[in-house]
């Protein structure tokens, strides 16, 4: 099992939730993120004047799936979060972390039948 972490842009959020539940990943967590890479913040105005903004907003999915979903669901998370043929700076980062165990609190069922 993996836990797969991905930080999208805000506006593709419903069309990668879309695409993954086309591929059977139907269970995923969404939080707001704010934060910066490559893209070091954005200038804005506010009322004619100008700010430079620190930190972006994002959102991060946390989907824990069983290692025969891995391989799909990051080429979902991939192809849809790109904008564009070839992606730009800021589209997003996907980090896939080993899970040693799942308990489900409900039936308390474990391993991998309880993701």
């Amino acid at each position: 099992m993996k836990l797969v972490v991905a930080i999208i842009q805000p506006p593709k959020l419903q069309a990668v939730r879309d695409a993954l539940e086309r591929i059977g990943v139907e269970r995923l967590t969404v939080c707001d993120a704010q934060g910066y890479g490559r893209q070091r913040g954005q200038t804005a105005m506010y009322r004619g004047i100008e700010y430079k903004t620190n930190l972006l907003r994002k959102v991060m999915l946390e989907i824990v799936v069983n290692d025969d979903f891995l391989e799909r669901t990051i080429e979902t998370i991939e192809t849809i979060a790109r904008t564009g043929p070839e992606g730009s700076i800021g589209d997003g980062k996907v980090f896939v972390l080993p899970v040693n165990d799942v308990y489900r609190i409900g039936t308390t069922t474990t391993g991998p039948e309880a993701v």
